[in-house]
């Protein structure tokens, strides 16, 4: 298969829908000689900022010196993006061949979901290239995430917990974190980013049931922005004071928005966690790694033309509410539009409510994805807004409404962002495949 035949495929498997259960990865992995224990992982799971926090560790692994390997979901413009070896996306054309192989030897095993096969061609892609090391972020939950079939990793990490999936993991923060404490393991670190009382008590207790030695943010470390007074540029950089034990010291980021200091903080202690252990990981590196690193996507500013754009894939109310806060200290010349869209099982109450204020102007799209709202007038009846027929529609109506001085914010589901970033940037995206 060429890589457009290999995402046929693939994206195929998805009819058989989200099914968490580890029993089918297991089997997978035993039939092809456990490659998920070739290589040590650092095993990331939360509800927000996992994704900025194995970028963040990832980066500073690599100025470090090691070979990395990277798994996360879901992409922005390429599936290819899911797999990284040494901070470069797999070649289209070794997805390709990683994907006809696992095709073939399909018939060996257990009927795999879209993203177990994902899985399973990342955890192979990393011992294959002889990683020294991979960070892997959780797809959904973590008890029964298929990439919980990591035994033993080298340390466990929980980020921020909040209502995101309820249908799946539960609508109370102690069930969720429940599911997420799932890759805790025995005698394994981890580090723990969770403030909520009732998620830190759900947390604990794993901790305790597995003996397992737990550092938490609050106590263990902690992390602050350190801003100027005053309103600043969309495109300052961030800088936060980091602490881990007794240690503090101030940090720049490469990452934006204030909340990236608590993400910084969880992924300096897991590093320190790791050097610690049996990794050399210089101060040098931590602090280098959490100052080159990049996340697009993720408050990620632009020129177009003479307006600035800014791109969040914050995909629920804890996520939008982070976008807001970042709005409220920074200067906003000029009109500031709102092009919004998610999928119809979101809360788009909670998504919408931390703009208000913050924009002159609210447009509704969304890619056409069976998971989209049939009627894009349910965004209207929480906040008034105009609403376009397709996403490339509503870009050039945001754009028109900004105008050449104003900003305009592209927020909501990934899949919106994708198309109006690759439209914005003339970027090459995969081939639209239908889900």
């Amino acid at each position: 298969m060429n890589y457009v035949e290999a995402l046929e495929w693939l994206y195929g498997l998805s009819a058989r829908g989200v099914r968490l259960e580890l029993d089918r990865m297991r089997g997978a992995v035993a039939e092809r000689g456990h490659p998920e224990s070739a290589v040590p992982v650092v095993h990331v799971a939360g509800t927000n900022g996992k994704g900025s926090v194995c970028a963040m560790v990832e980066r500073a692994l690599r100025e470090a010196g090691y070979r990395t390997g990277r798994f996360a979901s879901p992409h922005l413009h390429r599936f290819a993006e899911r797999v990284s070896i040494g901070g470069a996306p797999l070649p289209e054309s070794e997805v390709a061949e990683r994907l006809s192989d696992i095709r073939q030897a399909m018939p060996a095993l257990p009927p795999l979901t879209f993203f177990e096969v994902s899985a399973l061609m990342a955890f192979e892609a990393f011992r294959d290239h002889q990683c020294d090391v991979a960070v892997v972020e959780v797809g959904l939950g973590g008890r029964l995430d298929a990439t919980n079939v990591v035994r033993s990793p080298a340390v466990s990490v929980i980020t921020r917990i909040a209502k995101d999936h309820t249908k799946i993991l539960g609508d109370t923060l102690g069930a969720i974190a429940h599911e997420k404490a799932g890759i805790l393991r025995p005698d394994v670190p981890a580090v723990i980013g969770a403030r909520e009382p009732e998620a830190r008590a759900a947390i604990e207790a794993e901790l305790q049931r597995h003996g397992t030695d737990g550092w938490w943010i609050g106590e263990d470390f902690e992390g602050e922005a350190v801003l100027p007074d005053g309103p600043l540029p969309f495109d300052a950089p961030g800088r936060a004071r980091l602490r881990v034990g007794e240690d503090t010291a101030d940090f720049p980021l490469g990452l934006r928005g204030e909340f990236q200091a608590e993400n910084a903080a969880i992924a300096r202690a897991a590093l320190e966690r790791l050097a610690a252990g049996s990794f050399a990981i210089p101060s040098v590196a931590i602090r280098e790694g959490l100052e080159n690193v990049a996340w697009p996507g993720r408050l990620e500013v632009v020129r177009d033309g003479g307006r600035q754009v800014v791109f969040d894939c914050g995909h629920n109310p804890d996520g939008c509410e982070a976008f807001g806060a970042f709005l409220r200290r920074r200067e906003r010349p000029g009109p500031v539009v709102l092009l919004f869209g998610a999928m119809a099982d979101k809360d788009h109450a909670g998504m919408l409510a931390p703009f208000d204020d913050l924009v002159d102007q609210r447009i509704y799209a969304v890619p056409p994805m069976p998971r989209a709202p049939d009627d894009l007038s349910v965004f209207q009846t929480v906040r008034p807004g105009d609403v376009a027929p397709t996403v490339m529609e509503g870009l050039s109506r945001a754009r028109a409404a900004a105008g050449e001085r104003g900003t305009l914010l592209v927020a909501g589901s990934i899949f919106l962002v994708q198309a109006v970033r690759a439209a914005v940037l003339g970027l090459r995206s995969d081939p639209p495949i239908a889900m």
